[in-house]
């Protein structure tokens, strides 16, 4: 199988109920981080990772997502006819770079459905995936091509994962190793979907990046629901590894959990302290709320 990945999908049909009621009317993915959409952080990870191609899967009301990696020729004109060049580059400068297609999920029915849709996309090539609740500044590298580095180890599946507390288990899915494994990169004997702390076999939490081969889709095929009613990317992961061998790799980096309120806050916060034109005054209301 090709140590190459060239293809990238990204799930984002999710109703976004923790941000109502925004997200009645716009996709979470769509909510700024400052002034950039949450979804472009995550296409720039893959793309700077090497990424060739991008699936993104939507459903019926995402269709801000569609226009916002398309052309404005209207807003482009006005930009150019008004000299402003800088905005003009800004706006025109992602869509140039990037082979995207869009496929909508008809039906919420969990993110292994989700994933499932990207089928024909993938066709017969170990892919990205990247989930859009998590948004990573990655130690040197960007999450995903720390995870690509492993699979070009490997020529196995990789799970990104990062440690949480125990108060945290229950919330995602978690890797078991097999006995005797240790480090950042391990083989995995089993993955548990959100299992009750007595339950967990580790801390290991998959932390919304994966590099999957091909034959995801045949246990997706015929994935009974799960957690939840769902169809459960994870229950097919625990599948494949009964087929061939599955890692975990620990991601180097900070992660910011955008699917929660206090997540998003603090990425806006760390983001703007990043920024050269914003640290100084962000810095400084910090400083006089605290004293207040």
């Amino acid at each position: 199988m090709s140590k190459t990945i060239r293809k990238a999908v990204i799930p984002a049909a999710g109703y976004g109920t923790r941000f109502l009621p925004v997200t009645k009317a716009l996709a979470k993915e769509m909510l700024p981080i400052i002034d950039t959409p949450t979804i472009e952080y995550i296409v720039r990870e893959a793309l700077e990772s090497g990424i060739e191609e991008f699936l993104i899967i939507v459903s019926s009301n995402k269709n801000a997502i569609l226009d916002y990696f398309d052309n404005n020729y209207e807003l482009e004109s006005q930009l150019k006819e008004k000299n402003k060049l800088k905005e003009l580059e800004m706006v025109r400068e992602l869509p140039s770079k990037l082979n995207i297609h869009f496929v909508r999920q008809h039906e919420q029915l969990g993110l292994g459905h989700a994933v499932l849709c990207a089928k024909a996309f993938v066709g017969n090539e170990p892919f990205a995936l990247l989930l859009g609740d998590d948004v990573y500044v990655g130690n040197g590298k960007p999450a995903i091509a720390q995870l690509i580095d492993a699979y070009k180890k490997t020529g196995s599946s990789i799970l990104g994962t990062l440690e949480v507390a125990d108060k945290d288990v229950s919330k995602y899915g978690i890797c078991e190793p097999l006995p005797g494994e240790f480090g950042s990169l391990m083989e995995l004997k089993s993955v548990v979907e959100k299992p009750a702390l007595e339950d967990a076999p580790s801390n290991l939490a998959i932390g919304g990046r994966y590099i999957l081969t091909p034959e995801i889709f045949k246990y997706l095929e015929t994935q009974e629901r799960g957690a939840g009613g769902e169809i459960q990317l994870t229950d097919s992961i625990k599948r494949l590894i009964k087929e061939q061998e599955v890692f975990s790799k620990q991601i180097d980096g900070k992660r910011y959990d955008i699917g929660s309120k206090v997540g998003f806050i603090e990425a806006t916060i760390d983001f703007a302290l990043e920024r050269e034109d914003l640290k100084d005054d962000v810095l400084e209301f910090i400083k006089s709320k605290i004293s207040e």
